[in-house]
């Protein structure tokens, strides 16, 4: 059977704007979609029909089926070749989205829903999302560059590993080139071995830039390989990984980033450097969570 990519809806333009995406990585991948629609008030035991006292197609029943259909025919619309189906699950957004994912190569969300304050730049669901969910999360914020590439955070975590399988084959489906992505300072790159065991903190001008490049070169080891037809451009910034990533977002189709790196404090499931690119990256962000992480 082929492979299912989810999309979450709330009828709000961002994600309308994430059906449009989710339906272009389902058309990409060959696999099917699903668009699903978290509907909570019968939970709170709300009425969900009419008003007598109303129009017949009101209420909030009707008001997510016709939420739904909109959202299924941009899909439609968008990748007249991919199986569309669509759900409406009771519950609140993260649980049901959060359950999807498990059946999911993909779920795609908009960086702001319906229930947005003013003022936040990305909604609750699409953050927590992105630290909880069982497969990669694509949070759609900008369009992005069409004919850009495609930006991949490297740390050299063993936490990063998925993060750099999903930007090699996303890369390899998109036909574009890769952009692998290492920014460090002194204060985060960690000492290369002395040369002289007598001397521990004394290296030679250079060798932390050297250390840096080779950690950068190491992880992407053997996925060059497996990808023979993606272009790698290896770039080395000495600056602060977040605002690198974001400034190369700027020209970029998508930015790929592990949900926590090397510097992760142990219990956080999504770090600063992911949430700062899904607050504030100019294109999509996929944020794929290591192996063996727990929920």
């Amino acid at each position: 059977m082929a492979g299912l990519v989810v999309v979450g809806v709330d009828g709000s333009p961002s994600s309308l704007a994430a059906v449009e995406a989710a339906a272009r990585e389902a058309l990409l991948r060959g696999a099917r979609l699903r668009v699903v629609h978290a509907f909570l008030w019968p939970a709170m035991h709300v009425p969900l029909g009419s008003s007598p006292l109303g129009p017949p197609g009101g209420g909030l029943r009707n008001m997510a089926e016709h939420l739904v259909a909109e959202a299924v025919a941009r899909a439609r619309s968008a990748a007249p070749e991919v199986d569309v189906t669509h759900a409406v699950v009771t519950g609140e957004p993260l649980t049901v989205l959060e359950a999807q994912s498990r059946a999911a190569e993909l779920v795609v969300v908009g960086s702001r829903g319906m229930g947005g304050f003013v003022g936040l730049l990305v909604g609750s669901t699409a953050v927590h999302l992105a630290a909880h969910g069982a497969c990669p999360v694509l949070v759609v914020r900008e369009a992005g560059e069409v004919s850009g590439p495609v930006v991949l955070g490297v740390d050299g975590s063993a936490a990063g590993e998925r993060a750099v399988d999903f930007a090699f084959a996303e890369a390899a489906l998109r036909m574009a080139p890769l952009v692998a992505l290492h920014a460090w300072t002194n204060w985060n790159a960690p000492l290369p071995e002395p040369q002289d065991p007598s001397e521990p903190y004394a290296n030679p001008p250079g060798a932390l830039a050297a250390e840096e490049e080779r950690l950068l070169f190491e992880g992407l080891a053997g996925h060059q390989e497996r990808h023979p037809d993606v272009a790698v451009e290896h770039r080395l910034v000495r600056g602060r990984t977040r605002e690198a990533l974001i400034e190369a977002s700027r020209s970029a189709q998508l930015v790929v980033v592990g949900a926590r790196g090397r510097g992760g404090f142990v219990g956080l499931l999504l770090g600063s450097v992911s949430q700062a690119l899904l607050h504030h990256a100019h294109c999509p962000v996929a944020v794929v969570r290591g192996a063996g992480v727990r929920h």
